[in-house]
């Protein structure tokens, strides 16, 4: 179905119930709220009849963001009490449960890299694994990495970061993942690439890290699995693993500010069923306070929510690609649930409702040595 037959359709030649009790639901010349047909979809109630993505990209003329029952039950018994305790325990749980699914589930969209965070991209037409590799080298240049420095990633998912410094800039790179699918992969990819003795990968929590001194520490999108309540306590940790002449580099994703009702909706969805306990997820203002009072200075943040929106995209192709592949190992409902996040999120993405940032910090010290910045390398370089 073309893009303007689908602007011309009604919702009923759209959405075509399985179940007749939902049936009457899509018959209205109403809109649908959108979390009440995600519900339908994922659970088989409903089929499409067009790309799943181009019926997202046409939302706000069939479906809107009134949120359901199930929402506010979602969020009262669910939501509240994940931001309210974040032990050792529940984050244990809740990572584990999504990250060691399988590494071929995850493989299926994030591709060869194994990079689940956003690319970076010079011209937006590169294909994914160039523009992984262009956001490797763009953090390990940001951090101003050098031979034999110590880098540790807090959160380290499949280790190409870890891999791929002690590769390509010499570093004594140590990784941290809660995961253990993650950590026997990246050991793995260590070996591989043969670096192994130069890098690896423990699997604990972070609250677990040894006390130790690094030269520089990274962390994306690792921070937001933290919550609000622990997050400035996790910033001067990470200040205290630092040395004094070192660098942090966070990269995070962000809200916009305020109350906006498709942010509501999506990010309720996101927390239910993607990533439960990532509450974390602030406007900048919330990270750049929190920043301040664990002792940093910022010296540089870059929005790269238009990247994460392409890298999104292109994990949507590859879902796609491997769909038989998915439905064969998880089931029906595993792929609808993923091909809704990622259609829907390029969007959000785009639009500025959520969106990343890569904030570059060095410790507020009077004797730090701000002329290394001379000369520094941001999203905007084209070499």
């Amino acid at each position: 179905m073309e893009l303007m037959d689908l602007r011309n359709a009604r919702l009923a030649d759209v959405v075509k119930p399985r179940d007749n009790r939902v049936g009457s639901r899509y018959q209205t010349e109403g809109k649908v709220p959108i979390t009440q047909f995600i519900e339908d979809y994922i659970n088989g109630r409903v089929d499409i009849a067009c790309d799943a993505q181009l019926l997202l990209q046409n939302r706000n003329r069939f479906f809107s963001y009134r949120l359901t029952g199930h929402s506010y039950n979602f969020f009262v018994k669910k939501f509240i009490p994940s931001v309210v305790i974040h032990s050792k325990s529940q984050d244990e749980r809740i990572i584990r449960d999504h990250y060691d699914r399988g590494n071929d589930f995850f493989a299926s969209f994030l591709g060869e890299r194994m990079v689940y965070t956003s690319a970076f991209f010079k011209s937006g037409h590169e294909d994914l694994e160039t523009a992984q590799d262009q956001k490797m080298h763009l953090v390990s240049q940001k951090l101003q990495l050098k031979p034999n420095e110590r880098l540790l990633d807090i959160g380290c998912g499949w280790g190409t970061l870890v891999a791929h410094t002690a590769r390509y800039y010499g570093t004594d790179s140590t990784g941290i993942t809660i995961a253990q699918a993650g950590a026997d992969f990246a050991n793995n990819r260590c070996k591989e690439w043969g670096v192994a003795d130069r890098a690896r990968i423990h699997r604990m929590d972070y609250r677990s890290i040894p006390a130790d001194r690094y030269d520089k520490i990274s962390c994306l999108e690792m921070a937001e699995h933290v919550g609000i309540k622990y997050f400035t306590k996790f910033m001067k940790q990470i200040n205290g693993l630092l040395k004094d002449d070192g660098l942090f580099f966070l990269q995070i994703a962000g809200l916009k500010h305020g109350i906006h009702a498709e942010s509501l909706a999506w990010g309720l969805f996101m927390s239910e069923y993607i990533f439960p306990g990532a509450d974390a997820s602030m406007p900048l203002s919330f990270v750049v306070k929190r920043l301040e009072l664990a002792g940093f200075e910022i010296h540089s943040v870059e929005n790269i929510g238009i990247h994460y929106s392409q890298t999104i995209q292109l994990w949507y192709y590859n879902w796609q690609t491997h769909k038989q592949q998915v439905m064969d190992a998880y089931g029906e409902w595993w792929f609808r649930l993923w091909e809704i996040f990622l259609g829907w999120s390029v969007d959000i993405a785009k639009q500025g409702n959520s969106t990343c940032f890569q904030i570059l910090c060095n410790k507020n010290l009077e004797m730090a040595d701000r002329k290394r910045y001379f000369g520094g390398v941001s999203l905007g370089e084209r070499t």
